[in-house]
């Protein structure tokens, strides 16, 4: 209300009014805090390695990074979480693992833990004007709004006047799909390429590789041109820059596998002079840090930098700020289903050696994912393999069933090729390995050892990860060491599995029927009793396992039941899409046993339900490969679909 007093207007506060006043108040102190604070700018290259300049490769040719590096400092022993784009960038927008948090398949969209927020909300409230240029593809939901603006059009350029900025560049010069575009100009010579262990040194290989060194230098354009705008702006001495590849090459047996091929990553970070008392302590300018850096520790470090303790839920350690932390011993990766292919790999290293624990040994690395597929240089390889033209270290990554453990020496074997597990002279650092990966599981509460389907619909209503500090609903303990037998391949652990398949929990029996599976014949015959029982199972993915296991390694008799069973579960319009993808993988595995499916599946439409839209692409690619002629009607996908999972 207003009146007169003495001939003077007054206006009388009205809540309205007193609100806006402390929004004002609360926006300008916000405002005037971060006044005094570093811009930091990102930029972020897909899909490629240490293949660089400043990391010592002779074939690159990448000026404006290794310039960076001049002035600034790398990171030798930096590795990605993930070695696919998506649950890299889901850990590296929570600072969570992706294992932990279940968003480790792609696309998997899962939602983040109660009382959680991926960190540019945090620089946001502490003042930051924050954009993302331009790729998100998280496998967590976003709580809330997470940028000022995730767009091709996003720029720091756009923020308020004196509002200091975290920006993110991400180029896609380098992506997987690029390094087998063609026509192609060009630029390295393929006689230039050193040809890794693992690739058999043929043509397309080595046009492969030299298109992707190409590729890496128009990434590193992109990052010059960024650095270009940051100095003529005048910005270049007020803002922290960090420069990384978001994983291994997009060649295979770099990207999709989590050894350091495909998990070793270029991190280059630069502190002007003026926030140097920021820098990681052992920064010096031109210099090389032996720390060991994870994506899961780059959250943690943000908010250290801008003066923010990293709250406890978030599994990094900040290597840079007030709260910087000291190098951590190991570094773990980490991989789960990949597209249309299940998996589930856990890694880790001291920086020397790295240990690989394969807990579904039973498909090779090489799991036919047709987007792979795609590039020349998998299909060539594939071919060679078939043929019994590769070598012993070209063949590791075709053949079945996988070793349940990998131990690498990076000294003596950069490649990867020569598995130590079995030595007797590495047998400390294999159990001392063994050992950090055991007791990470356990950290995290890797929620990932559940099927894929039980991963939300144990969750309804909560979170993986919340469900995962459950013993009631997830007994983390119990449900590892079924997967740890199972996976070992130990064939006088058939009695113990075959014990377990009663066991109450879903996950546990899941785990029992893939070990019986895991020992072929052996396993399967001497189980099938339980493995029939299982066909009418609560769980939807121990019938599915246990029908693989009698279909391919049982008797006569217990074909047409398998057989039965998964033709039951294989439509994703009445499963879902979660359902038919391991129901489709099962038949797949049958071949010519499961003939008689083939024309049903063929005549399937195949969308259902799922977490995300994106999944409609993956019953397609699998319906292709049992029967060819479905090609012309895949990837027809309608639009996104919410799961309803059964328990």
């Amino acid at each position: 209300m207003s009146g007169k007093t003495g001939g003077r207007l007054t206006l009388e506060p009205t809540a309205f009014t007193m609100k806006f006043v402390l929004t004002l108040l609360l926006s300008l102190s916000t405002l005037l805090a971060a006044a005094d604070k570093p811009n930091i700018l990102w930029l972020t290259s897909e899909d490629h390695g240490p293949e660089m300049g400043c990391y010592g490769d002779q074939v690159a040719r990448t000026p404006n990074v290794d310039g960076l590096a001049a002035k600034g400092m790398i990171f030798k022993k930096a590795w990605s979480v993930a070695p696919v784009c998506a649950p890299a960038r889901t850990t590296i927008i929570s600072g969570m693992y992706p294992s932990s948090t279940g968003g480790l398949h792609m696309r998997s969209m899962v939602s983040m833990p109660a009382g959680t927020k991926m960190y540019p909300q945090f620089l946001r409230e502490a003042g930051y004007y924050c954009t993302n240029n331009s790729k998100t593809d998280y496998n967590v939901r976003e709580p809330g709004q997470v940028w000022d603006e995730s767009s091709g059009q996003a720029h720091w350029r756009k923020r308020p006047v004196g509002q200091p900025f975290f920006a993110i560049f991400n180029s896609t010069k380098s992506h997987e799909s690029q390094i087998r575009t063609r026509p192609h100009q060009q630029i390295t010579k393929p006689e230039d390429i050193r040809v890794r262990a693992y690739h058999p040194d043929t043509p397309e290989v080595r046009e492969d590789w030299a298109q992707y060194y190409d590729k890496v230098s128009e990434s590193d354009a992109a990052a010059g041109r960024h650095l270009k705008d940051l100095a003529e702006a005048g910005l270049a001495e007020n803002t922290i820059v960090f420069y990384y590849g978001d994983h291994g090459s997009g060649m295979p047996r770099s990207k999709r596998w989590p050894c350091n091929s495909g998990l070793h990553v270029p991190m280059v970070v630069y502190f002007p002079a003026k926030w140097q008392h920021l820098a990681p302590k052992e920064y010096t300018a031109g210099g090389k840090s032996d720390r060991m850096v994870s994506f899961v520790d780059l959250a943690p470090t943000l908010l250290s930098i801008i003066g923010i303790k990293p709250p406890e839920w978030m599994q990094g350690h900040a290597f840079a700020g007030p709260h910087q932390t000291e190098s951590q011993p190991f570094l773990y990766g980490e991989r789960g289903r990949m597209d249309e292919r299940m998996d589930l790999v856990r890694s880790v290293t001291d920086g020397r050696y790295v240990y690989l624990r394969n807990y579904y040994p039973h498909v090779s690395q090489a799991q036919k994912v047709a987007y792979q597929f795609e590039t020349p240089t998998t299909r060539v390889w594939n071919q060679l393999f078939k043929d019994g033209k590769t070598n012993a270290a070209q063949s590791i990554f075709w053949r079945e069933p996988k070793d349940p453990e990998e131990l690498y020496d990076l000294q003596s074997d950069p490649d990867e090729v020569h598995n130590l597990a079995q030595s007797a002279a590495h047998k400390t650092i294999l159990d001392q390995m063994r050992t950090a990966q055991r007791t990470h599981l356990a950290a995290v509460r890797d929620v990932c050892f559940l099927p894929e389907r039980e991963i939300h619909s144990r969750s309804t209503d909560s979170t993986p990860y919340d469900i995962a500090r459950d013993d009631s609903k997830y007994p983390f303990e119990k449900i590892l060491a079924a997967a740890e037998l199972a996976s070992g391949l130990d064939s006088t652990a058939t009695p113990a599995l075959i014990k377990l398949m009663a066991d109450q929990d879903s996950a546990v029996r899941f785990w029992s029927a893939l070990g019986l599976l895991m020992r072929g014949e052996d396993g399967s015959r001497q189980g099938a009793a339980v493995l029939e029982k299982a066909l009418s199972d609560d769980s939807i993915n121990v019938r599915i396992a246990a029908a693989q296991a009698l279909g391919q390694y049982g008797d006569a008799a217990s074909l047409p039941k398998a057989l039965a069973t998964l033709e039951s579960l294989a439509a994703p319009e009445t499963n879902g899409v979660l359902t038919s993808m391991a129901a489709l993988a099962a038949i797949e595995a049958l071949g010519s046993k499961a003939a008689s499916l083939h024309a049903k599946i063929a005549a399937m439409k195949p969308e259902g339900q799922s977490p995300d839209g994106r999944y409609n692409s993956y019953v397609p690619r699998l319906m292709e490969n049992i029967v060819p002629s479905t090609k012309t009607k895949a990837g027809k996908g309608k639009g996104k679909k919410k799961a309803k999972p059964a328990p």
